[in-house]
């Protein structure tokens, strides 16, 4: 009996614990989808000068009296660059003291990782696989929110077509379609299922608007963009982040046409908030409304200000002028109660959304995500994808476990540059690079090898080791040089003039060839670099996007081929610095370039003449090293039976696109089977190929597999001239293959 009494009181104790845990959970629930309200109330019980408080996001800067007393002030809405869970809650503990006890939202730019650090976007991008993208972003959002951090600075969405700028390594590459999934992919990572879960962080896609385009690839420099070139290229990796659900928008630090974006009133009201139908927050850059004075856009803080409050900016980013003049502005008419109240609506909703009026505290435990076993293999899986097999002479790759290897170059074991940019949470120590993920791999396989870096920095000019290159190779079977750039040689105000492989590392893979040895070189970089030069100096050459922490231990399963590479340029090489910008999707010209084109040297007993040439140049032609989507395997890929559904389809019909993929070795691999369209006659002119479609598809030696795709005319859809975003009838043609440089194709109608 008494048995049965404790049986009956755990029950009915398990009862109320749940009732309990039902009406908490209701009431969260509740506060959650009546926030509107609850934010209308804050609205008006509000103070202005409480209410710019909330537009106002500092940099941390350690703990101190004054920074609390602001806090508690409800001065401040926003704190970055705080990653300490103690510090934190003393600070939203501050924050409870408020009048409204408004929570701060701590942001941080976790880029691709926290701790765990995944390959650079760049690198993620080459794997052709959106899952990569939102596994790091879900990875990255797990062990940053473990630390407090409940918004980031990325996805970097800008479509990036000049390897000089620095920031190509923190994009998506050139393509709109390829960068708008990704991007997506990132949104959904770092917000997960449930904006309320503790584990999941606003995400912001950056920068608005046309960052990427800046002249001659310098950080920070004017853009010109076309409403074509900006609707059709620039704004659809935005539209696709917005109708993810993207909670917030940075604006760039760029003028587009004369006009800074953080003061852009058409760009953010009119396209951004009107035409994309944007409902978040918009945040500036860094200092970005200050720098409007600068640019000699605002004639001092109080007229930055005013231009970025009217231009429906809502929250600015440590320069504090909108709490400096903000009140002034509007006392004397010059800003609106009302653009305020929007603002700090929009800025209040994403701390409700996200919870933080529930739960605003940490709770610090001894149990930690970070570096688990789990995000080490998807970091590991994600450099493994993402690495591009360029060459492969007389199959060097893969090794045979049994030749001695003699690994050599600065790269090689260089654990912070492997990173690469925007790193400011990794750690040296947990990086796995090439030879200490040799030293693991000694531990059950019996690996020979020899390594001598030769270059102690790929930014070393002294060459007093290269007289032990010698004995170093002597006795290998294979050489394997680990160059590139170091990690503070790309990423923000990291922009290059020359992006050949720097320093001395050209003249060490030239020394290192002489000896005869097979050499394989892996380039680690931010950037797609100028290697043209140094590919008859290597036989095989692997390319690595910096590949974060588990790059290391992916490269040697790729240079073994325990893993067969798979990844795929999301950029094009170009052969020469003087070929900037290009790109495959480029419009076609009046006398197009044809496959092969004569150069100066072929030209050399010619006069001078300009009857029917072609847009090219003399000295390197028409093609780039490499064009968008190629990549090789160590598989041999055949492509065969182009077929389409229909030859005309009409407006509310849909194409079946169907191609034959073999794999005709003997060797199991992964093809990213790539589908492009041309619109072959437009109301404005249309690019000679776009990507439209890929898929990443497993396929055994030997095996044939039929691969399709599905077509519709929204696919098609642009904005012509009369500025609607729809398809127009005519003729297309239809590319299917395993690069942008895809032959095989087919003709369809559109009526």
């Amino acid at each position: 009996m008494k048995e049965k009494n404790k049986k009956m009181k755990f029950r009915c104790f398990g009862l109320v614990c749940l009732s309990l845990c039902m009406v908490l959970c209701h009431d969260i629930y509740a506060r959650q989808h009546d926030y509107k309200k609850v934010v209308e109330k804050l609205l008006e019980q509000m103070t202005l000068e409480e209410k710019i408080g909330q537009m106002n996001q500092v940099s941390f800067d350690g703990l101190s009296d004054e920074l609390l007393q602001r806090v508690e002030r409800g001065e401040i809405g926003s704190l970055l660059n705080v990653t300490d869970p103690k510090a934190i809650n003393v600070l939203q503990k501050a924050a409870e003291k408020s009048k409204h006890k408004i929570p701060l939202i701590i942001a941080r730019d976790v880029i691709h990782g926290y701790k765990t650090i995944f390959p650079i976007p760049l690198g993620q991008a080459a794997s052709f696989d959106p899952v990569v993208a939102e596994i790091g972003a879900r990875i990255a959002a797990i062990e940053a929110s473990e630390h407090g951090i409940k918004w980031t600075f990325a996805p970097m969405i800008d479509i990036a077509r000049d390897a000089r700028w620095g920031r190509i390594a923190e994009s998506l590459g050139e393509d709109p379609y390829l960068s708008s999934l990704m991007g997506e992919a990132m949104v959904k990572g770092f917000q997960g299922n449930d904006l309320i879960e503790s584990n999941s962080i606003a995400a912001c896609a950056k920068h608005f608007v046309g960052y990427g385009a800046v002249e001659g690839g310098r950080d920070y420099n004017s853009t010109s963009v076309t409403p074509y070139a900006l609707r059709n290229t620039y704004l659809v990796p935005f539209q696709k982040a917005i109708d993810a659900g993207v909670l917030t928008v940075m604006t760039s630090f760029n003028d587009n046409d004369g006009i800074p974006s953080s003061g852009n009133e058409y760009l953010l009201k009119q396209v951004l908030r009107k035409e994309l139908g944007f409902n978040g927050l918009i945040v500036s850059d860094w200092n970005s409304v200050g720098e409007m004075i600068t640019h000699g856009f605002a004639v001092d803080g109080k007229d930055a200000a005013r231009l970025a409050a009217n231009a429906g900016l809502d929250m600015e980013m440590n320069t504090e002028l909108y709490v400096k003049y903000l009140k002034q502005l509007v006392e004397g008419g010059k800003v609106s109660v009302a653009d305020i109240d929007t603002s700090v609506r929009y800025i209040l909703n994403i701390k409700f959304r996200l919870g933080l009026f529930d739960n605003r505290y940490l709770t610090v435990s001894d149990k930690s995500t970070i570096y688990s076993e789990e995000h080490l293999r998807a970091a590991k899986e994600a450099a493994l994808k993402s690495a591009v097999l360029l060459k492969n002479s007389n199959s060097t790759l893969p090794l045979k476990e049994t030749q001695r290897i003699a690994i050599i170059g600065p790269m090689a074991d260089a654990p912070y540059d492997q990173l690469g940019t925007w790193v400011f949470d990794g750690e040296a120590d947990h990086t796995i690079t090439p030879v200490r993920a040799l030293k693991n791999i000694m531990e059950y396989q019996d690996i020979q090898y020899i390594y001598e870096p030769i270059l102690q920095k790929t930014t070393d000019n002294d060459t007093v080791d290269f007289k032990k290159i010698k004995q170093t190779v002597e006795n290998a079977d294979v050489v394997v040089v680990f160059v590139g750039e170091e990690s503070r040689l790309s990423g923000e105000a990291h922009s290059l003039s020359d992006i050949n492989l720097i320093g001395r590392q050209s003249e060490l893979l030239k020394k290192v060839k002489n000896i005869g040895k097979p050499v394989v070189a892996i380039v680690m970089a931010g950037r797609p670099l100028t290697i043209e030069r140094d590919l008859p100096y290597v036989d095989a050459l692997l390319y690595c996007f910096h590949p974060g922490t588990m790059g290391g231990p992916a490269i040697w399963d790729l240079l073994f081929g325990w893993v067969n590479p798979s990844g795929k340029l999301p950029v094009t090489f170009v052969r020469e610095v003087g070929q900037i910008p290009l790109y495959y999707n480029h419009n076609n010209t009046g006398r197009p370039a044809p496959n092969y084109v004569r150069t100066l040297y072929d030209k050399s007993d010619e006069k001078q003449s300009s009857v029917g040439d072609v847009s090219c140049y003399l000295d390197s032609g028409r093609a780039p090293l490499f064009p968008f989507g190629y990549g090789l395997s160590y598989s041999k890929f055949d492509y065969s039976d182009l077929t389409l559904s229909k030859n005309k389809i009409g407006m509310q019909d849909s194409l079946t696109v169907s191609v034959t993929l073999k794999n005709n070795s003997n060797i199991d691999g992964v093809e990213v089977v790539q589908l492009y369209v041309r619109d072959l006659v437009g109301s404005i002119i249309r690019p000679i190929k776009e990507l439209k479609g890929f898929q990443r598809v497993s396929i055994k030696a030997g095996e044939s597999r039929v691969v399709r795709f599905t077509l519709c005319p929204d696919d098609l859809a642009f904005y012509g001239i009369n500025m609607l975003c729809k398809p127009e009838p005519g003729q297309y043609t239809v590319w299917v293959g395993g690069s942008s440089d895809a032959d095989l194709q087919e003709n369809f109608l559109l009526e």
